[in-house]
């Protein structure tokens, strides 16, 4: 194994299994299920109950973007991961992790100040944007 530290290696395998368990609510809305759509709400909702091939292709893309993610926080730690080019696997690390980390800021400071009041959306789906504050995206 890649000498990582216990905290490195429990955060690899905590974001890894996050992207995991995100790729697999997204394929099981892929595949026609509904339990728990109501809480991303807008296009993805609209989409995932549409289907049709564009929709189909657009949840095909986030399912493999979100496995890419937990393949890559793997990499970090495990043997497999030591073939890869150390820099190139760095990089992409931290840039994932920026971009997460700056959606996840963005959109958690959105949805608090609506939820606040402090701004009101054009038409707010007050259901979607709270699950989107307490869980989707602070993740």
């Amino acid at each position: 194994m890649i000498k990582a530290v216990p905290l490195a290696r429990g955060a690899a395998y905590g974001a890894a299994a996050a992207a995991f368990g995100y790729a697999a609510v997204s394929l099981y809305w892929a595949a026609g299920g509904t339990a728990g759509l109501s809480t991303v709400g807008g296009t993805a909702q609209t989409m995932a109950r549409s289907g049709g091939a564009a929709a189909d292709a657009v949840i095909a893309v986030i399912v493999l973007l979100k496995t890419a993610g937990g393949l890559l926080a793997l990499a970090m730690v495990m043997p497999w991961g030591q073939r890869l080019p150390r820099r190139a696997l760095s990089v992409a690390g931290l840039a994932g992790s920026a971009l997460l980390i700056f959606y996840g800021a963005v959109e958690v400071a959105g949805e608090a100040l609506a939820e606040t009041g402090a701004i009101r959306p054009s038409a707010p789906d007050w259901t979607a944007l709270r699950w989107h504050l307490a869980l989707w995206d602070p993740w």
